[in-house]
């Protein structure tokens, strides 16, 4: 009954792998390929494109036609009386990043992270923030509830310096528009060393003579085209989200806005909105206790915006109102992103087996600061796991050889009752019982430590800390396949090895199969990052060594059982 446990153990794995793969496809935004959740018609209500009460956000981007998207009012035009700035690019460089802001609403129209090279070119930095003919990617404010300067509006660029010098710590860039409808907003941006998070102070004077009332919107948009380097063979998320302390993070696709299907909290007075990619996020973070209201919406075609809009308060005539504001804009580290707002760290998205991942994450860290190589910490981690699950491991291992010692037993009477099953089958519970074998005790160890696994490898797919990383020779990148395909070539051999050391089953059909599973399911390792390809790896050869040395120590020998084909 060796080739039946085993058989079971190929279904419990092949399920496994079809509750990972629909649990992935959920995880970002697309539907679950084998048990897909039924289909809502129910279209969702205008109030999710757009916050209730609300004014509509003026459209992003110059060329869009404004009058094309749906509810959404048309730009403000500055005074005829006024005499409107020149357009300017202005290019700030700290250690980490180089922003460009364009004097248009002082708007935030590139980013470029100088401690991350890009995937496709590693001799360029990685652009995350880009407002061109091929993508765009931008984080705009302004103020609406009037004729009031927005996203749209020239303003005039305040000289300063625009480079972070050695020794400084921060640097500031001012941009002040013209008084439209009695209102002039005044907008800072504050970068500093080291930090990936952006300051905004948006302070809002009232040069008329009656009392305004404005609100201050914040607002990322970006077209719904996958990052530029990005793998097909494995999926990632690209689009939207919220966190809210009731709903917590709320994440949509793309084709979800496009479908007026969004259904996300629609007021809070804490929380964040973000873009969302593999490896980076944008957020626009606001300080606690200011209500806001959240929108997800489609601007233009394979355009979205995810913003929020609070309300500033009367401002009397001469009076003034400032509102501080903060835009992170890089690499999902976690112990950045939880330093700077409550549940930011969630933009790196491990799903329904967050539990597991966190942990695990933690302990990579732990064991990275202690080896100083990515590479190796990958190595040290699944040490650390076969260990813990040792015993488990060895329990499923003893049980495997023990019915390795009993299967020529079992060949032979196999063979000689085949004409009788109910026979056969009472010889084999008494053979089982005699020998004191459970043909099941190998399964349960295997099978809860599934879930660990499977978390580590969403760890690793959603490091950044991998990209770029070396380990050794050949392997300069973790986050990439391996070029010379050498560890999935070796990943391949170990996974054949291991079969080999089983048993193989009485019946020629289940034993072919035995061999071709891991041949097929090796495939994809070689598309898959080296990273992780290097975890599996170490899994293989800890495993081999294990059943070893166990069938060793139970008088086993190790045998290989080679495929007979014919």
């Amino acid at each position: 009954m060796n080739d039946i446990r085993r058989t079971i153990l190929w279904v419990i794995f092949g399920f496994a792998m079809v509750l990972l793969w629909d649990k992935w496809q959920v995880h970002n935004g697309k539907q679950a390929t084998f048990f897909p959740a039924p289909a809502t018609t129910a279209a969702a209500p205008a109030a999710t494109a757009q916050p209730s009460g609300a004014a509509s956000v003026p459209a992003p981007i110059a060329a869009a036609p404004t009058a094309a998207v749906p509810g959404t009012a048309a730009v403000p035009a500055l005074t005829g009386a006024l005499a409107p700035a020149a357009r300017e690019q202005v290019v700030v460089t700290t250690d980490v990043l180089r922003l460009t802001f364009d004097s248009e609403g002082g708007s935030l129209t590139h980013a470029e992270l100088l401690k991350y090279a890009d995937m496709e070119d590693k001799s360029k930095n990685f652009e995350l923030l880009d407002q061109s003919a091929q993508r765009v990617y931008v984080a705009q404010t302004g103020l609406i509830g009037g004729n009031f300067p927005t996203h749209k509006t020239v303003m005039t660029v305040v000289p300063g310096a625009r480079e972070l010098k050695e020794g400084e710590d921060t640097l500031t860039v001012r941009f002040e528009s013209p008084a439209m409808d009695g209102a002039k907003l005044v907008k800072t941006w504050t970068v500093k060393r080291g930090a990936y998070s952006v300051a905004v102070q948006h302070d809002v004077l009232n040069t008329g003579a009656a009392e305004l009332s404005p609100q201050l919107y914040l607002q990322l948009v970006r077209d719904g085209n996958k990052p530029p380097g990005e793998s097909s063979f494995y999926s990632t998320f690209t689009g939207p989200a919220v966190y809210t302390p009731e709903k917590k993070y709320q994440k949509v696709e793309f084709k979800k806005i496009e479908e007026n299907k969004v259904d996300i909290e629609k007021s809070a007075t804490s929380g964040y909105v973000a873009m969302v990619q593999h490896y980076f996020a944008t957020a626009w973070l606001l300080g606690d206790g200011i209500p806001r209201d959240l929108f997800m919406r489609k601007v233009d075609a394979n355009l979205y915006s995810v913003g929020m809009i609070t309300p500033l308060g009367p401002i009397a005539p001469g009076a003034s109102k400032t509102l501080e504001a903060r835009l992170f804009a890089g690499p999902q580290i976690e112990k950045t992103l939880e330093s700077l707002s409550p549940g930011l760290e969630l933009v790196k998205d491990y799903g329904w087996l967050t539990i597991l991942a966190k942990p695990l994450y933690w302990l990579l860290d732990k064991l990275h600061s202690f080896l100083g190589n990515w590479g190796w910490s990958i190595v040290g981690l699944v040490l650390l796991l076969k260990i813990l699950f040792y015993w488990l491991n060895a329990k499923a291992y003893a049980s495997m050889a023990k019915m390795k010692a009993i299967n020529p037993k079992i060949t032979e009477m196999r063979e000689r009752l085949k004409d009788k099953p109910q026979q056969m089958q009472q010889e084999m519970m008494r053979i089982y019982r005699e020998e004191k074998v459970n043909p099941m005790g190998g399964c349960f160890p295997i099978v809860i430590q599934i879930p660990v696994f499977i978390a580590l490898y969403w760890v690793l797919l959603s490091s950044v800390e991998m990209r770029n990383a070396p380990w050794i020779g050949w392997i300069h990148d973790l986050s990439s396949p391996d070029p010379f395909f050498i560890l999935p070539v070796l990943m391949t051999l170990s996974s054949l090895l291991q079969t080999a050391l089983n048993p193989a089953p009485p019946d020629p059909m289940q034993a072919k199969m035995m061999w071709i599973m891991p041949l097929m399911f090796s495939v994809m390792f070689f598309f898959f990052p080296a990273g992780l390809v290097l975890y599996w790896l170490t899994n293989n050869i800890l495993s081999i060594a294990q059943q070893w040395l166990i069938n060793t120590r139970m008088g086993v020998p190790p045998q290989f059982n080679l495929p007979k084909f014919k």
